[in-house]
């Protein structure tokens, strides 16, 4: 960490402006890590309008083109505790590094495959690379930045970029792909991660465990075998329903989670060293994070569709319109930095926070089929929730970390996040398909009675006006629907808006004797 009284005024690192504290070469640097966190999140959502592209050019079948969008995001999660602690063992900016090559290579690779089977290669490089690119930022901020305000101002940065990046995805896919080819949308990451190997070593300083220990190969299975199939199962459930094939998974899932456990208590160089749990907030904040990302991701699956569904408006117009509440974010993270910083205790802001999103739920509760500004204003006012909650318990997770350990601490906040997304898709997505299917009348077809998707695809079959009601009672039925699953988000929202200020303010409290 920068020591101004130690350095000589011609080195980079004088620019610091006291001991402790970060100056321009870590703010510099933190600009070059916003690069790869933001290309990492905007990867989840840029196929979004590629694919047309690519079934036409590529030929996927119907496996191939699901495992083209999933592989990605199933790499990724399954390879973050694994490469946090790789970090914490080799050095988080080397690993850092390695990734940026990683993924400027998948991109290239992907950019320019001639089968389908190439890209779903490609793809799942990406996700290796995008597992070793998002714990190492969030590592490197908890060593660049040891001052709590400027963490804290970091941290609020870095939570916007990851929420906005995801919308940024999708909107730069349809710009991309109407002017270019399908494979623009990926190499736009080249010129991203080629800066970042360039100014990476110059800016970012080399940290590491200085005793790690034995890295515990045997973890790595366990931990994506925990992990991999609980996520596959939550993601189908909101689609295909509770088929037992995703139950046993989510099941099996859950055994190799208790396996990994015990190996984490039994091994001399655990994964993920049992005491970072123990640390004071660490476990609160993982816990609230998971809630978090339920309702952010629960929430997306149901606005995403109403856009264009019930709206009727096509893809790239509603990605368009859904950049609008994204305008808030920027400010959602310095207002929530400041707030602390001016007194308010951080488990308030963490509850206000949820409040917020339990509004933004509300808001979505009473939506009509002809509702615009409403489900713009409530997607805003949740995205802002989210960045004001995220930024706060990033910063105490980070905190109550060791530094040696900060790979793997933020690893788990990852995996919150991730487990929390397809918690939420499962929840409320359920959720809303039970209601759906409850409005739509009897005598409505059959595949019209499954999803909104099968009903507009069916009413477009029918000849004068029965297609016309089908498609009025159709999006009704899902509005309803999308009004039921946000009012169970609203009181789990409610109700973590309580348990944050509770928990929080007793940890705040504990540290103030």
């Amino acid at each position: 960490m920068t020591n101004s009284t130690s350095t000589p005024p011609s080195s980079p690192r004088a620019e610091s402006a006291a001991p402790g504290r970060a100056g321009r070469r870590e703010w510099t640097a933190l600009g070059v890590l916003m690069l790869p966190l933001l290309l990492v999140s905007m990867d989840v959502s840029v196929l979004y309008f590629a694919t047309p592209a690519i079934s036409a050019d590529l030929h996927p079948s119907g496996t191939q083109q699901l495992w083209i969008f999933d592989i990605y995001g199933f790499v990724l999660a399954g390879l973050l505790m694994t490469m946090g602690s790789l970090g914490d063992r080799i050095g988080r900016r080397k690993l850092l590094l390695m990734g940026a090559a990683a993924f400027g290579s998948a991109s290239l690779l992907a950019a320019y495959a001639n089968s389908a089977e190439t890209l779903i290669a490609a793809r799942a490089i990406l996700g290796i690379g995008g597992a070793t690119l998002m714990p190492s930022t969030m590592a490197l901020l908890r060593t660049m930045f040891t001052d709590p305000g400027q963490r804290a101002k970091a941290i609020g940065l870095w939570s916007g970029v990851m929420t906005g990046g995801i919308a940024l995805g999708s909107v730069m896919s349809g710009v991309l792909v109407e002017h270019f080819w399908w494979g623009s949308v990926f190499l736009v990451n080249l010129p991203a991660m080629l800066l970042l190997l360039l100014l990476g070593p110059v800016l970012l300083p080399e940290s590491k465990n200085p005793e790690p220990g034995r890295f515990d190969w045997l973890s790595v299975p366990l931990s994506m075998a925990a992990v991999l199939p609980v996520i596959y199962g939550l993601k189908e459930i909101p689609s295909e329903g509770w088929h037992p094939l995703y139950i046993v998974s989510i099941a099996v899932g859950l055994l190799f989670a208790a396996l990994f456990v015990q190996r984490q208590r039994t091994s001399a160089s655990p994964l993920i060293p049992p005491a970072l749990l123990k640390g004071r907030g660490f476990t609160p904040a993982l816990v609230l994070n998971l809630v978090a990302a339920l309702a952010m991701l629960g929430s997306a699956i149901f606005t995403t569709q109403y856009m264009q569904s019930v709206l009727g408006k096509g893809p790239l117009a509603a990605a368009l319109w859904s950049l609008l509440p994204s305008v808030f974010i920027g400010f959602a993270g310095p207002v929530t930095t400041l707030l602390v910083q001016r007194g308010v205790h951080r488990g308030y802001v963490v509850a206000g926070g949820f409040a917020a999103m339990a509004a933004g739920f509300s808001m979505l509760a009473v939506l009509g089929t002809d509702s615009l500004w409403l489900v713009l204003g409530g997607a805003g006012v949740l995205a802002c929730g989210m960045v004001a909650i995220s930024s706060q318990l990033v910063d105490l997770a980070m905190s109550s970390a060791p530094v040696e350990q900060a790979g793997a601490a933020s690893s788990l906040l990852e995996t919150s996040t991730e487990f929390g997304g397809a918690l939420g898709m499962a929840m409320l997505g359920s959720i809303g398909t039970a209601i759906y299917r409850h409005e739509m009348p009897a005598g409505a077809p059959a595949a019209a009675r499954e999803t909104l998707g099968d009903a507009l695809v069916t009413a477009a079959r029918l000849p004068g006006t029965s297609g016309a009601s089908l498609l009025a009672t159709a999006r009704e039925a899902f509005t309803t629907g999308m009004n039921g699953a946000a009012i169970a988000g609203a009181i789990l929202l409610a109700l973590a808006a309580v348990g944050a200020a509770l928990s929080l303010r007793k940890i705040e409290a504990a540290d103030e004797k």
